[in-house]
């Protein structure tokens, strides 16, 4: 990948998207939860789809220490462990069949399969039920599978560890730890892959990265700060309303 630096010195509008996008990571990451998905589009349209995706991943990397750094004693890590082993094999799957689907065939039919978990969550929720599923062994597994695959092909893990949590009726703070810690581990695991597997992640890059650093740390207080405010039922409807919104810009 190539991102000539004059690029973005000669466009004040891809500037401008990138401080934008590193503001979201920040509040996704130690707040609200979901947000950070937009930036998979604004990014595509400011610098590529490919090449995107490595400008984002090191910021999401910075992102993840600090909602870490936060969030560190709250996490969930049963739930983890659930999904970090079969989120590797998803790597693996993900670098097989790169060239093999079109990302546009992939999205769609990802797209789908959220769209549908999305559905039985929400009627379990509806019937005043338990969801069933989640007590099954492969439930997790299966969403680890998931998360990993599309994390590898496009930063576009969220809304699948979203629904996850979601659907396990996770609290808003262990919601966040637990998010946070399984994506500091897979991302940094990717950063190797993107670097030297896919060229993805050059100095060019990083120096991008490095000016949009203060962004993402006002992104990450005021993540803090609105979680604060933002009541545990609110925030579930919050969170489920920006998944169902990630989901859509994955079918269109």
């Amino acid at each position: 990948m190539n991102i000539d630096i004059s690029m973005w010195v000669q466009s004040p509008l891809n500037l401008m998207l990138l401080f934008f996008s590193a503001l979201l990571i920040g509040i996704s990451k130690t707040g609200i939860q979901g947000i950070g998905m937009l930036t998979v589009p604004i990014m595509a349209v400011a610098f590529g789809a490919k090449p995107s995706t490595g400008l984002i991943l090191p910021m999401l990397c910075f992102a993840d220490l600090i909602a870490v750094f936060y969030y560190r004693r709250v996490a969930e890590w049963r739930y983890i462990f659930k999904l970090l082993p079969s989120a590797l094999f998803g790597f693996g799957v993900a670098i097989l069949v790169d060239k093999m689907i079109p990302p546009e065939g992939f999205k769609l039919l990802l797209g789908i399969c959220l769209l549908f978990a999305i559905f039985v969550m929400l009627w379990f929720e509806w019937k005043g039920q338990q969801n069933t599923w989640t007590n099954h062994w492969w439930y997790g597994p299966l969403f680890g599978l998931l998360g990993g695959f599309t994390t590898m092909i496009g930063n576009a893990a969220g809304p699948v560890m979203a629904i996850y949590l979601l659907s396990v009726k996770m609290p808003k703070l262990s919601f966040i730890g637990t998010n946070a810690w399984f994506f500091l581990v897979v991302n940094y695991l990717k950063l190797p892959i993107q670097v030297w597997v896919w060229d993805n992640i050059t100095i060019s890059t990083l120096t991008l990265n490095l000016i949009a650093v203060p962004f993402i740390l006002i992104g990450g207080y005021l993540g803090v700060k609105l979680i604060k405010i933002l009541p545990e039922k609110q925030f579930r409807i919050f969170t489920t309303i920006v998944t169902c919104l990630s989901v859509l810009l994955l079918l269109f």
